[in-house]
């Protein structure tokens, strides 16, 4: 049975007015999207997040999205005959990856999300670290699991010495949406991978964002039974880490949120982006879909 159309209103109307305090709260800030994995994927999905990023810089809001890429970094990588190499979550980056990376990620996938966002209103603009030589990065070392005094050399991975918020601020003022590839420059001007989780904390941090929201594939922070956690604090966070209950591929996002939350950056959500409109319900309504990591 359709609903009457006086009730479809008053539905509707509920939920503007639901959205209503936290349009007035957040007038004005920051809000650092990183973007990744289904929503990323799935042509609903693209569409939806478009519209959400649209509509809150419309109702006042900065919204800044750094993307990641690695299913696209994958396919590209195969057609060469190559497989990608991770270590510890890190993707082993030797020079012909890197020039997939910067094709993929700074070109194909940036582009994409340019286009998505403007399509739905908005007016994007791609970037990556290189422009303005906003993100400045060193080469990461990481520890070898076995010989923990060891460290391994992984290629042209980095990570952040400095970021250049001007760029950003000066897009924000101009009324644009900076759609953000994580790819950072070195001292010699060589170009270095990083982890789009790291980018999307640091940039939040640097900013002095009102919120990061970190899209993933999981419904946000789960327990050792499924259960779903939230209005977490970084002490509990830490617990978390320390029994082991947040690992694998969960472990960068967090450490990134973890160090946002601690850098200053009001709250930090872990959202499921295989959700229509997740950042819409995160941000706008009393409920959310994720767990929420509070500064303090």
């Amino acid at each position: 049975m359709q609903p009457s159309p006086s009730i479809a209103a008053g539905v509707k109307a509920n939920v503007l007015a639901e959205a209503l305090p936290y349009i007035r709260r957040f007038h004005g800030r920051t809000i650092v999207v990183k973007y990744g994995g289904n929503a990323m994927t799935d042509i609903s999905l693209k569409r939806s997040f478009a519209h959400d990023v649209v509509l809150l810089r419309l109702v006042g809001m900065n919204p800044v999205v750094v993307h990641g890429g690695g299913p696209q970094i994958e396919q590209v990588l195969g057609r060469l005959g190559k497989k990608g190499v991770f270590v510890q979550g890190m993707r082993v980056t030797d020079e012909e990856t890197m020039d997939v990376v910067e094709m993929v990620l700074g070109g194909q996938v940036n582009k994409e999300v340019v286009t998505l966002i403007n399509q739905a209103g908005g007016k994007a603009v791609g970037l990556t670290g290189q422009d303005g030589a906003f993100i400045r990065a060193a080469k990461m070392l990481v520890k070898a699991q076995d010989h923990s005094d060891e460290m391994l050399d992984i290629g042209q991975v980095g990570e952040i010495e400095s970021i250049d918020a001007s760029v950003i601020r000066s897009l924000e003022a101009g009324g644009f949406i900076p759609v953000v590839a994580p790819i950072g420059v070195g001292s010699q001007g060589e170009s270095y991978n990083i982890n789009a989780d790291l980018v999307a904390g640091k940039l939040a941090e640097v900013l002095g964002a009102e919120k990061l929201v970190v899209m993933t594939n999981t419904p946000g922070v789960l327990d050792k039974s499924g259960n779903l956690l939230t209005g977490l604090t970084p002490k509990r966070v830490d617990a978390l880490f320390a029994d082991g209950t947040i690992h694998g591929g969960m472990l960068p996002k967090i450490s990134a949120a973890l160090d946002a939350a601690k850098g200053g950056v009001k709250s930090v959500h872990i959202i499921d982006g295989r959700v229509e409109h997740a950042l819409l319900l995160e941000i706008l309504t009393d409920e959310g879909v994720g767990t929420l990591i509070r500064s303090h």
